[in-house]
């Protein structure tokens, strides 16, 4: 087995920081961060044991027996189908709330993305909590207002979704 190589293999099991997978009697792990583009809260959102997957070896460490392998890699990252969207206003379903604001998916499935709308972006006037203005589950409406590709972020806004700023065009703003 070598790096780069791509394979198929079955979930055996789940733990909280990866997943184990049989490659053909040898077992390599995804750790979570390689297992998918999408944000998720556990592995099991992901995957399931008996679960067929194909990843590519990222490193064999004959020395310490380990095969580190990466699902995430053979997917297509849907970050840069965002950049010619930005100044679009679309709607997303907020996924989790932080002390800072609140995270919204936009799109579906493998294509979709999930940004930060700060909290100065979240209402008109001052506000306490992003909990003040939206809950998980809600729908919300957005406007796309960067996408950093270096670090893999989307900046999201609320505010400028209402009034005459999301009419005008952003040289105007």
């Amino acid at each position: 087995m070598t790096r780069g190589e791509i394979r198929t293999g079955t979930v055996t099991s789940i733990a909280p920081y990866g997943v184990f997978v049989d490659i053909g009697g040898t077992e390599g792990m995804i750790n979570a961060a390689e297992l998918s583009w999408q944000s998720f809260a556990q592995c099991t959102d992901v995957v399931e044991v008996g679960q067929e997957v194909t990843v590519e070896v990222l490193d064999v460490d004959l020395a310490r027996e380990r095969i580190s392998l990466s699902r995430k890699a053979l997917l297509e990252d849907p970050l840069p189908s965002f950049v010619p969207r930005v100044g679009e206003i679309v709607s997303g379903r907020v996924t989790k709330l932080v002390p800072f604001g609140a995270f919204v998916r936009i799109g579906g499935g493998e294509d979709g993305f999930e940004g930060l709308v700060h909290n100065s972006e979240l209402a008109e006037g001052a506000m306490a909590r992003p909990e003040d203005v939206v809950a998980v589950g809600d729908e919300l409406v957005v406007k796309i207002t960067q996408v950093d590709r270096e670090r893999h972020r989307m900046a999201l806004s609320h505010r400028q979704t209402f009034g005459p700023a999301a009419c005008a065009p952003e040289e105007d703003r």
